[in-house]
């Protein structure tokens, strides 16, 4: 415990086992010293979900200290490797560290034993053993350091998840109780990846025609540079960079129209995702993309990579070409789901709303083409690593965590069912303050606007839009939390009533159903 915080670790999300009990022990005690902070979970996959958010909203604060999650042995190291692939792809700082059989019980058959070491593959940054009985001095604390640096990235530019593999043998009970004293100083300093001087700015030309493609976690910079340049601002939900008078509503439409020909460079921050539109932009030439870390967005492979954070150098400002832009933007004919997600995001603007996190799949494309961009981007966030369906709710419930602030959670009916239960919450854990409002369209709607719509109704019913009947209100009663419906089938008296709504505090867990099934 010491050289996890010694490392900067300030919250463990632990999952109940014998195997792991020693840590356990160790980490009630290290609570109880005001060391850190525990939250128990029973699946680990929620957990490690969990610790994820919580990451992210250390990373979010500037902080840069990655939360553990700590599993027993088997199958429950296993069930991680959703979040730890997330956390790969999406750059986001994360220790698992599990426990073992000792060494002697591999190969034997002996219950609950598998390879756990390279369980992630080349997800993860660092992998550590530890087998049973190493000694507690000096060395272990080294190796924690290690594992903890290659999470943050403060070395490589590269963060994401590490690995730590402690064998015990038995007996897995503390002979006494474990004493902190003195809290360990903290042994790494992290001022965060892009937060470099002012003169080491690297200095950018870019074309007057140029547009600026803010993707997942961008910042503020791109718009910032759009502005300085006088550029269109093509910015997803979760770039923060979506605001002012620059950025565009529906974008994707403007990329079809006969201004887009006029483009000659492409500006790109942040990881981009969501529109094919925007992915057929990225293959043209002229791309260059600012980064400040060891990995880059270039599907293509056409980019020119430059090393952030950057000032324009050389900026010819053409008056006319941001108007044509914004001539284009047509917001007109917008879909109940898109109108509901613009209300949410207006609300999600206000300085004191809670904390946006958006579901992927048809939610947060629903967010990208119906989000009108206000003075100020509200705080959002998304799973866009690999841009799953799985662990939402729980990322939601990390962030919560993490700031001690209201998160607003919005998924669709199919992501909710994925991780319903991570609303669940023990009789010792305090109440988390999360919204779950839940776009309820009876199926995967994503798929009725891709190649698949064409295929035979039954085959696209069975096989893509999978329709569940999944009575919501019944399982938040069964969980704990509070319910209520919100009809779409007049779409007036539903924006206000979704604005009444959301102008309300969130306090504890609550599942808001919104119906558009019959829309």
């Amino acid at each position: 415990m010491s050289a996890l915080v010694g490392a900067g670790v300030q919250h463990v999300v632990y999952c109940p086992g014998s195997r792991d009990a020693p840590i356990g022990y160790a980490l009630a005690d290290a609570e109880a010293a005001g060391w850190l902070r525990i939250h128990v979970r029973l699946d680990e996959r929620s957990a490690a979900f969990v610790a994820l958010g919580l990451s992210k909203s250390s990373m979010l604060a500037g902080l840069w200290h990655p939360a553990a999650v700590v599993t027993t042995s088997g199958t429950a190291v296993a069930n991680l490797h959703p979040a730890v692939l997330e956390a790969d792809a999406a750059g986001v700082p994360l220790v698992v560290i599990s426990a073992d059989r000792p060494h002697e019980m591999w190969h034997t058959e002996a219950n609950q034993t598998t390879l756990q070491a390279g369980m992630f593959g080349s997800a993860s940054r660092f992998d550590a053993q530890i087998p049973a009985g190493f000694p507690a001095d000096g060395r272990l604390d080294s190796l924690v350091l290690r594992a903890v640096s290659a999470a943050t990235g403060v070395l490589t530019r590269d963060p994401g998840p590490v690995h730590v593999n402690v064998g015990f043998r038995d007996p897995l009970v503390p002979d006494d109780s474990w004493r902190p004293t003195c809290m360990p100083h903290h042994r790494i300093e992290h001022s965060g990846i892009g937060q470099a001087a002012i003169g080491a700015l690297t200095p950018l030309s870019m074309p007057s025609h140029t547009v600026v493609v803010a993707g997942d976690g961008a910042g503020s910079g791109a718009r910032e540079l759009a502005e300085q340049g006088g550029w269109p601002l093509l910015a997803e939900p979760t770039s923060g960079a979506r605001a002012g008078c620059h950025a565009m509503t529906n974008y994707q439409a403007a990329l079809g129209s006969a201004v887009a020909e006029g483009i000659d460079g492409i500006l790109v921050m942040g990881h981009p995702t969501l529109s094919r539109p925007v992915s057929r932009l990225l293959s043209r030439p002229g791309v260059t993309v600012v980064t400040d870390r060891a990995r880059w967005a270039d599907v293509a492979g056409v980019a020119r990579v430059v090393a952030g954070p950057v000032r324009l150098a050389d900026v010819k400002v053409d008056e006319s070409w941001l108007p044509r832009w914004l001539d284009a933007d047509q917001s007109v004919g917008r879909t109940c789901k898109q109108r509901i997600c613009d209300v949410i995001w207006r609300a999600s603007a206000c300085p004191e709303a809670p904390q946006l996190v958006i579901g992927a799949s048809d939610v947060i494309r629903a967010f990208d083409i119906g989000a009108v961009p206000q003075r100020e981007s509200p705080r959002a966030v998304a799973n866009r690593g690999l841009a799953g369906i799985d662990g939402t709710v729980s990322t939601g419930i990390g962030h919560a965590l993490g700031s001690r602030y209201p998160v607003r959670v919005v998924v669709g009916d199919l992501t909710f069912a994925h991780d319903a239960m991570a609303l669940l919450r023990g009789d010792n854990d305090d109440d988390v303050d999360v919204q779950v409002i839940v776009l309820d369209d009876h199926g995967g709607a994503i798929f009725g606007g891709l190649e698949h719509s064409a295929a035979p109704r039954p085959v696209l019913e069975r096989m893509f839009l999978t329709p569940q009947r999944l009575d919501l209100s019944a399982l938040a009663a069964g969980l704990g939390a509070h319910h209520c419906t919100v009809e779409a089938s007049r779409p007036k008296r539903m924006v206000d009533e979704m604005r009444r709504l959301l102008a309300e505090p969130v306090h504890g867990r609550s599942v808001v159903e919104v119906s558009l099934a019959a829309v």
